[in-house]
């Protein structure tokens, strides 16, 4: 049925099975009119919302990335153990297997995802599942396939469930002509990567959800993120991690953006923070559902000095990856972050000393720090 195979996934639900109580639908040369809102109050399922529970009850996606596994210790921390399911395409480690529910899960499959939020009585949903910049540029359909065609299941089983839906975005949902010293919340866009337009793209359409099915769409622009527990994962702000692993392995450090190129920036401590805040933060107190956070801005230099100042003998050199450089170049050299923490209290903790000497003590550089000294 050619036909069908265009539609979404909630709209072929109710024309495959009439008897299912949804309301009737229109189809007529490959258009079809559908509300998730109808079908959420129509369908012969039974949902439990947020405020049906003692606490929520989470899905994190792409959770074995750089943010997945910290934010679901956080999240467990505050709600318990088992009200919070992390899930991938890979296998878990040991350790992050036997921590907390774990599952596979393919947002690119529908049925499957469906499932999971129908099985487990899920209530908020983290879509952490996609490619980075970088790796994006190199492999152009699996980011869109990812990025965008897995944003779109998310959506619709977000819409038909009434979840609070959490999806972040990035610096890199900018491009050349927004203005880049501070950036602004709103402003022109356009993006030059794949992965930034489809970040713009996932603003747009969780807000389009938002003001027309009611989605509690909820959405942070991220700063590069470092956190010692993870190692670089296709990112043009991985230089930031990358130093400390090899200053305290080696002591070089061979840096792909050149050393005056200035990007907004973030410990992983304050950027889950910010993520718990944003989405336990009361609907009224939004004045808008995207939001820039930030904590600081500094250079590959900037951040090499204050490295040496623990580490006087590393040695550092550029070597510039001219992809990721002018991704840099089109990227905001500063946030403006004042929306964030005037509607909801946002603060961050973490400046540029803090963030080194704490990168540093967790990588367990102590040993070189005290030979040096």
């Amino acid at each position: 049925m050619p036909v069908i195979r265009t539609l979404s996934k909630v709209a072929k639900q109710a024309l495959l099975n009439p008897g299912c109580g949804c309301q009737p639908i229109t189809v007529a040369v490959r258009t079809i009119s559908f509300s998730p809102r109808q079908v959420t109050s129509d369908a012969s399922f039974h949902s439990v919302s947020f405020s049906e529970t003692d606490h929520p009850k989470v899905l994190i996606t792409g959770g074995l990335g750089q943010l997945g596994v910290g934010l679901a210790k956080r999240l467990r921390k505050r709600f318990g153990n088992n009200n919070v399911i992390l899930s991938d395409i890979r296998k878990p480690p040991s350790h992050v297997f036997h921590s907390g529910p774990f599952i596979y899960s393919d947002i690119l499959d529908y049925k499957n995802l469906r499932e999971i939020v129908v099985n487990n009585r899920i209530t908020w949903l983290v879509h952490y599942s996609a490619l980075l910049s970088a790796v994006g540029e190199a492999n152009v359909s699996l980011a869109r396939d990812v990025n965008i065609t897995g944003l779109h299941n998310v959506l619709d089983i977000a819409a038909e469930h009434g979840l609070r839906l959490f999806v972040p975005s990035t610096i890199g949902a900018f491009g050349p002509t927004s203005p880049r010293n501070p950036t602004p919340d709103l402003c022109v866009q356009r993006p030059r990567t794949i992965y930034g337009v489809s970040k713009v793209h996932a603003e747009l359409m969780g807000e389009y959800y938002h003001h027309r099915y009611g989605l509690d769409f909820r959405c942070l622009r991220y700063p590069g993120i470092i956190s010692a527990d993870s190692q670089p994962g296709g990112g043009t702000t991985d230089y930031a991690v990358a130093i400390f692993h090899d200053a305290v392995k080696t002591g070089k450090f061979e840096c792909n953006l050149k050393p005056e190129t200035r990007l907004p920036m973030m410990y992983i401590d304050d950027c889950l923070r910010a993520t718990v805040e944003m989405m336990e933060a009361p609907a009224d107190t939004l004045s808008m559902r995207t939001y820039n956070i930030n904590a600081m801005s500094f250079s590959p230099e900037e951040l090499a000095q204050e490295v040496q100042k623990q580490l006087p003998d590393l040695e550092v050199t550029y070597d510039i990856d001219q992809v990721r450089q002018a991704i840099a170049d089109s990227w905001p050299m500063n946030f403006d972050d004042s929306n964030a923490r005037n509607d909801w209290g946002w603060k961050h903790d973490y400046d540029l000393p803090e963030l080194v000497q704490t990168m540093l003590n967790y990588i367990g550089s102590d040993s070189r720090i005290s030979q040096a000294n």
